[in-house]
């Protein structure tokens, strides 16, 4: 059997997803193959985010916020939005989930430890049904 493939899309791709791909990598040990991309991608890896992933011994620093493409959400067996909704286009025979998780861009490292702390939640619980 192959490895499930689960792509994590946010506007920017350099947060929420950004730390999603992150927990699902580490967390799934290479039994997931991961993706992650955004609809309007920014410059660079939110600083906070990292420092945050950082904290649960899980380095985001090389990640480059890149464009989602239909060629990616063709190839993935789950895509996981968070506040890109409608941009995602949609395909019969994937699940799809919208992960509702405030914006870590502009917060201070308390605030997004909580959204950190809730996409590990989130990504643990789907490991457990993916797998």
């Amino acid at each position: 059997m192959t490895n499930p493939t689960v792509l994590f899309v946010c506007i920017h791709n350099a947060g929420r997803s950004q730390m999603a791909a992150g927990y699902m990598s580490a967390l799934s040990n290479g039994r997931v193959t991961v993706r992650s991309g955004g609809s309007e991608p920014g410059s660079e890896i939110n600083p906070t985010a990292i420092a945050a992933m950082a904290e649960e011994g899980i380095d985001i620093s090389q990640g480059v916020p890149q464009l989602m493409t239909t060629e990616q959400v063709r190839g993935s067996d789950v895509v996981i939005t968070m506040g890109c909704g409608d941009v995602c286009p949609i395909f019969p025979g994937k699940r799809y989930e919208d992960w509702s998780l405030d914006d870590p861009a502009g917060q201070g490292i308390e605030s997004v430890r909580v959204i950190r702390d809730d996409i590990k939640a989130r990504v643990t619980a789907l490991l457990a049904e993916i797998l």
